[in-house]
């Protein structure tokens, strides 16, 4: 069923709206907190899924101004790049240093090239896209299948002596999201139709959200506990209270006082009540703090105010 009078069918509608909605939510966290490298890693992954399923679904269309030929290379690069960054967000989010290579290198020479070759080149002289889609996918094909060999390997040596169940359950996480990935070559040289191929890239994209969601719970919940470890060392030990460190990084007396409230446990919204400042200024001020001592979240700088040598830090 196609919507609007496009070519766009309703599913894909559908995944657009949901995404769309998911990346503003997304976004305002991450302008909230933009040292959440992560976050912005997933927001890139999830516009260029948004910019993939608007693209592959209103294109081509002959009742469009836009040439037919813009239109297909249009489409097709909004997939060849969405598939090029994959390997990069494995490679940056899951921390998987052995897929440097293809993340930084292999992916413009295997994916990239032969875009532009095939599909940039040929196509706006010939104007053939099956010469296009037979001969430009070869490469990629052949390229996927390499590529996931190598996060194979890069999984199994992250996690060959951290075989619990939760790294389990990742390891299959990450297969699931990779595999569709992975087939669009092949969607793209028999010419599966739009649900079906719209249906497989974002089943593997919900499973990455799932990954994502169960990493930031994890890493929230982590430092929340190392938070309150640091505040009772602090309790315990009122010499770790940082003062002589905070000045030694030249904080002013106020982002003092926002130090030792984050040292207590406080959120922004309670330091805020208690300064009698706006939340908004205590995140400017928290972000102050950050340049200024040289970290990028509250578990650091806990850590780097209270180390001492009868205080060793702990390690995030």
């Amino acid at each position: 069923m196609l919507v609007f009078g496009t070519e766009m069918h309703l599913v894909t509608s559908v995944f657009v709206i949901l995404e769309t909605v998911m990346f503003f939510y997304q976004l305002f966290h991450y302008l909230y907190r933009p040292q959440d490298k992560q976050r912005l890693w997933y927001l890139i992954l999830l516009s260029l899924l948004i910019i993939y399923n608007i693209t592959g679904g209103l294109f081509p269309d002959p009742q469009l101004s836009i040439p037919i030929v813009t239109q297909n290379i249009i489409a097709y690069g909004s997939g060849f790049l969405m598939a090029s960054y994959f390997p990069y967000y494995f490679y940056k989010a899951f921390e998987l240093t052995r897929l440097r290579f293809h993340a930084l290198f292999g992916v413009p020479l295997f994916l990239i090239l032969p875009y532009i070759v095939f599909f940039v080149i040929a196509y706006s002289f010939n104007g053939n896209l099956e010469f296009a889609i037979r001969y430009g996918v070869i490469i990629p094909f052949f390229y996927s299948i390499i590529l996931l060999w190598a996060i194979t390997k890069a999984v199994m040596l992250k996690y060959r002596e951290r075989t619990n169940q939760n790294n389990t359950v990742e390891i299959l996480g990450v297969y699931c999201a990779v595999i569709p990935w992975a087939s669009m070559t092949l969607l793209s040289y028999f010419h599966a139709s739009q649900l079906l191929e719209v249906v497989i890239t974002n089943g593997g994209f919900i499973v990455v959200t799932v990954l994502f969601i169960s990493r930031s719970i994890t890493n929230a919940r982590l430092e929340y506990q190392r938070l309150l470890e640091l505040g009772s060392i602090s309790i315990v030990n009122p010499a770790s209270s940082g003062g002589d460190k905070c000045r030694d990084y030249q904080l002013t007396p106020r982002e003092i006082e926002i130090v030792q409230l984050i040292r207590e446990g406080h959120t922004y919204e309670k330091i805020g009540e208690k300064l009698f400042i706006s939340k908004r200024t205590v995140s400017k001020h928290v972000q102050n703090i950050f340049e200024k001592v040289g970290v990028t979240n509250k578990v650091e700088l806990l850590n780097k105010i209270d180390q001492s040598p009868n205080h060793p830090s702990i390690s995030v």
